[in-house]
């Protein structure tokens, strides 16, 4: 007799003249030494692999198909597979069987026609390394937006985060649309004023995106927000002499802001600020320039001079008034200056009758000479 010896962990398959027969389950079993039988012993912990390469000749074993979990995959088709809830493999298109008996087999079907990924699917399942090659991802900061397309096709807007999405044969590409504050720079523009003046400009412009819809339909948006930047300037500083243009710079910032504003929602932005930043000037309009507010400044220090000397003549005048009206202040006086004498005289010597004093009086009321009383320094 022919005896064969199957494992708990082990299944048989038994073949009669080379065709299946039946499963044969862990146990001894005696087969007929005199008929051509063959057993084929399956690992139940591996993938349940068919000696002839055909699973549908095993699975009409209805037996044999309790002890399978069979699989069906399509070309557009992936299948992840978990083993006691543990992602195992992923796979391709094509018909799979694994036994049930030691371990429980899910999967997750996924139809690669479509991008985008369920999202009941957890985030721990499709960034799994075994998946790189199925799935493809986008990053969007948070001062960004994202356009998604689909075959070139705009889908839906995608706040800041991270997406995913499978690796099909329709094409996804994501547009990335800035949402920070940018700057516009106009430099060295030429403009003649109104007074036939040609000088440069330097100007600025701060804008940011609003709505990324309306701007991808522009093409080079940029490039056509300068155009329109350099017709309003052009426009308005044609209309302004060159002493109201230095004096108004302030107020060309506010008109070409207010005038970008008009034109920002057909744009999808909103613009914050303009201004100008810099008049060139010709060299020979700068001299002139120079010659005029030097000729200027020299005026203005005139006026204040000739002011002062007024002032100080009329102070005068009414100090005299005050001292010829009131002997007394005229005494004040002159002890003052007198003060002021000796603050700068080192040594003073009188010599005839009387105190320091009294003939300092005595020199200053009679207006004595100097031979009278000697003064010596």
């Amino acid at each position: 007799m022919l005896r064969v010896m199957i494992k708990n962990d082990e299944r048989g398959l038994l073949f009669k003249d080379g065709n299946y027969v039946k499963c044969l389950q862990p146990g001894k079993h005696t087969l007929n030494p005199f008929v051509k039988y063959h057993v084929v012993t399956a690992d139940v912990n591996q993938i349940f692999d068919p000696v002839d390469k055909n699973i549908n000749t095993y699975i009409e074993d209805v037996e044999l198909q309790k002890e399978l979990t069979v699989i069906d995959v399509q070309d557009y088709e992936i299948a992840i597979h978990f083993e006691d809830g543990k992602l195992a493999t992923v796979l391709k298109a094509g018909k799979y069987a694994f036994w049930n008996v030691l371990k429980k087999h899910d999967f997750i079907i996924i139809d690669r026609r479509n991008p985008e990924i369920d999202p009941k699917i957890d985030v721990s399942v499709y960034s799994h390394p075994k998946l790189h090659e199925y799935v493809v991802h986008h990053h969007i900061m948070s001062h960004e937006q994202g356009i998604l397309y689909y075959d070139n096709v705009i889908q839906k807007i995608l706040k800041p985060g991270r997406y995913f999405f499978w690796k099909s044969p329709v094409q996804v590409t994501v547009q990335i649309v800035d949402f920070r504050q940018q700057q516009i720079d106009m430099t060295g523009q030429e403009i003649m004023t109104e007074d036939k003046i040609s000088m440069r400009l330097n100007f600025v412009c701060h804008y940011k995106i609003t709505d990324p819809l309306k701007v991808i339909q522009i093409k080079s948006y940029e490039e056509q927000i300068y155009i329109i930047l350099q017709l309003i300037l052009r426009e308005y500083i044609g209309t302004l002499k060159l002493d109201e243009l230095l004096l108004k710079k302030q107020e060309v910032g506010n008109y070409v802001l207010q005038k970008l504003k008009e034109k920002g929602s057909d744009f999808g932005i909103e613009f914050l600020f303009a201004g100008v930043k810099d008049v060139i000037l010709p060299g020979d309009i700068k001299e002139i320039l120079n010659t005029v507010l030097i000729a200027e400044k020299r005026a203005q220090a005139n006026v204040i001079t000739r002011r002062e000397e007024t002032a100080s003549t009329r102070s005068l005048l009414n100090t005299a008034k005050l001292m010829e009206e009131n002997q007394t202040l005229y005494r004040l006086k002159e002890l003052e200056f007198l003060e002021k004498i000796c603050d700068k005289i080192g040594n003073i010597s009188l010599t005839g009758g009387g105190s320091l004093l009294e003939q300092l009086n005595t020199l200053l009321a009679r207006g004595q000479s100097e031979d009278n009383d000697k003064v010596q320094f």
